[in-house]
């Protein structure tokens, strides 16, 4: 296995860890309680995805996953960097979660572009299943940011159509 693939995957985890200390200073910072709970919820699948790439990490500088995931934030990384400027400007769950679907989507398409370029079919997989669960990320922010501003939430679109 080439070692520009082991990079990409240390970045992955790398890049999990920002995602998951980005939805946990959301959460701390959330008063509604259910942006709050979807913050919690994405930093706990963050932290399932970094455990992902963490399996077919082949080097020995993260010897313990734990370790890194409680290690502090990374403040210079763009996660982290741009919800402190959030959190020190004007802070607010729709902010938040309009930034965390900017994330998402550019996340999204990382990784399905390192996949794009990855010979070995295991690790293909494993940036395709977290580009999938990354979708699955920005699709639940949308419906909370949806509920959060008072609109048609997409379970009771029959509803408003039938009407």
């Amino acid at each position: 296995m080439s070692m520009n693939v082991q990079e990409a995957i240390k970045r992955s985890i790398h890049t999990e860890k920002n995602a998951m200390n980005f939805y946990q200073l959301g959460a701390e910072k959330c008063k509604n309680p259910d942006a709050l709970r979807t913050f919690k919820l994405l930093a706990a699948e963050e932290r399932e995805h970094a455990a992902h790439f963490y399996k077919i990490y082949q080097g020995g500088d993260i010897p313990s996953l734990e370790d890194f995931l409680n290690s502090p934030p990374d403040h210079e990384s763009s996660w982290m960097s741009t919800i402190e400027r959030l959190i020190s400007a004007d802070f607010s769950e729709q902010k938040a979660l309009e930034l965390a679907l900017e994330r998402e989507i550019n996340l999204e398409e990382a990784l399905l572009e390192t996949a794009s370029k990855v010979d070995d079919p295991a690790i293909k997989a494993v940036y395709e299943l977290n580009a999938m669960e990354t979708r699955h990320h920005y699709e639940l922010i949308e419906s909370e940011y949806a509920r959060l501003m008072g609109m048609v939430h997409e379970s009771d679109i029959d509803t408003f159509v039938r009407e």
